[in-house]
């Protein structure tokens, strides 16, 4: 075998690997939603046990990401991915398995612990397998992959509880971490970054702010804003944050040197991502509850009538990840967010109590597209506005970005939604309803802006691309 099919075959391998693990991390951030009545009913606990079921998970995932990619960095990133997966999957069976809310709750923590392991040690795994040139068309496919994992979270628990249990939204992760956990050791190559020493200060810092600013996301439309507990969380947040900023700004190693968001390509496409999960989370939170509460869906019908949005990314992004290739990243990914924004702009214009799904289906295509395009493209443009010594500590900073954001807008919607409207009939869920999708269209349009300030191709490439190339990581023992 030549030395170059057998690169082909690692990336192919590594492909498959990350992507069906980053695929179990993302579901798992909305597939217990359509499930809470059935938790409920089997388990006990009140309102507030309940959205801890989703929050749990929610906090630690991204709160941990960025200490994860540095633990891999430092200790080998096949290694933690391994013992991340491995986590991740005795989590989900002890979820499965959980006697009471209470140990359900701590079991989805610990997957989200887990997940912060596992998820942002999936693209520098696969970077440093995929040959530079072939690297868009495989982001493009891992892109797709965990925007659909995104995208169908409600479809996949609402059809598991409806159709078997709900035990087995947590189930469906054991097979799949077993299945992986061998393939992970033979056929993924060991790699490091830069062997730094961990930066406590920093992790303990970033870690607390974030858990703080996240705590009070979430909690807010539930406490009120004005609860102690709310205002804590927000305001000692925000304090742990700046002093992050002002500590790694003096750090000898910091987690995340702040130099890297002097970076025009950096810092936009990381504000890119935030806003545009701050307005996809929200918009899929509130229109998942609007096709099953208001026009009539089965969890499963609604899933179903969601496919050209949730289903487009596996037809475009492959397609995106190749003209990212061809025409560079910043063009396809602000397309692809205009588009978005333009979807959910018409959505919350042909939303009614009584509306027809042809109505429907345009913005459903128009936000799939748009989807599909920023996801793939994405990705790519993380990975290459940095040193291929930093890409760990660019992926975690970057899903940390992903998450904090998705938090965000399930928080703005569902305010916005409660000030306007409410649950009482079909009308008035449409009345707070139109005014969150508006708000989610105009986030969404401020992220393509802030895509479009991205520098082209061969500047980014030429600030980031000068250090040790990635094919020479594929040579490590497996």
């Amino acid at each position: 075998m030549s030395q170059q099919t057998a690169r082909r075959g690692g990336a192919a391998w590594a492909l498959v690997i990350t992507s069906v693990a980053g695929f179990m991390a993302a579901l798992d951030n909305l597939v217990v939603t359509t499930a809470l009545p059935s938790i409920r009913e089997d388990l006990g606990g009140g309102l507030h046990d309940l959205e801890w079921t989703v929050s749990a998970y929610t906090l630690t995932f991204a709160v941990l990401l960025m200490f994860g990619a540095a633990l891999g960095d430092r200790f080998g990133r096949r290694r933690l991915f391994i013992a991340g997966l491995a986590v991740f999957t005795g989590a989900s069976a002890a979820a499965a398995m959980a006697p009471g809310i209470d140990s359900l709750i701590a079991a989805r923590a610990v997957q989200g612990v887990g997940a912060a392991v596992m998820m942002p040690l999936t693209l520098t795994l696969l970077t440093a397998a995929v040959p530079v040139a072939k690297r868009g068309m495989a982001y493009g496919i891992w892109g797709a992959v965990n925007g659909l994992a995104v995208a169908s979270g409600p479809l996949v628990g609402g059809t598991l509880t409806e159709h078997i249990s709900w035990q087995w939204i947590f189930w469906l992760n054991v097979p799949l971490g077993l299945a992986l956990l061998p393939l992970a050791r033979l056929r993924l190559a060991e790699s490091h970054g830069t062997g730094a020493p961990l930066d406590v200060p920093g992790t303990l810092l970033a870690s607390g702010g974030l858990f703080g600013i996240v705590y009070g996301l979430v909690r807010g439309p539930a406490d009120g804003w004005t609860g102690s507990l709310v205002l804590t969380g927000l305001f000692a947040g925000s304090a742990l944050l700046v002093g992050f900023v002002l500590y790694s700004t003096r750090a000898k190693n910091p987690m995340l040197p702040m130099r890297l968001f002097r970076s025009r390509a950096f810092a936009g496409i990381n504000a890119a991502s935030l806003l545009m999960f701050l307005g996809m989370f929200g918009s899929i939170f509130l229109l998942s509850q609007y096709m099953q509460g208001v026009l009539g869906y089965s969890p499963t019908e609604a899933g179903l009538r969601m496919l050209p949005w949730t289903g487009m990314p596996m037809l475009v992004a492959p397609i995106a990840g190749i003209l990212a290739d061809r025409i560079g990243g910043r063009p396809v990914v602000a397309t692809g967010l205009f588009l978005q924004a333009l979807g959910l702009g018409y959505m919350a214009v042909v939303a009614t109590a009584d509306a027809s799904y042809g109505s429907q289906l345009p913005a459903l295509i128009v936000s799939g597209i748009g989807m599909a395009l920023y996801f793939a493209p994405a990705s790519h443009l993380v990975m290459s506005s940095v040193r291929p010594s930093e890409q760990g500590i660019a992926s975690g900073a970057n899903n940390a970005l992903r998450e904090v954001g998705g938090a965000l807008g399930i928080a703005v919607m569902a305010s916005i939604f409660a000030a306007q409207g409410g649950y009482e009939t079909g009308q008035t869920f449409v009345d707070g309803m139109r005014p969150a999708l508006v708000t989610g269209s105009a986030v969404v349009a401020l992220a393509g802006i802030a895509a479009l300030l991205i520098p082209t191709r061969r500047r980014t490439e030429r600030q980031a691309q000068p250090a040790e190339p990635a094919p020479v990581l594929e040579t490590a023992a497996h």
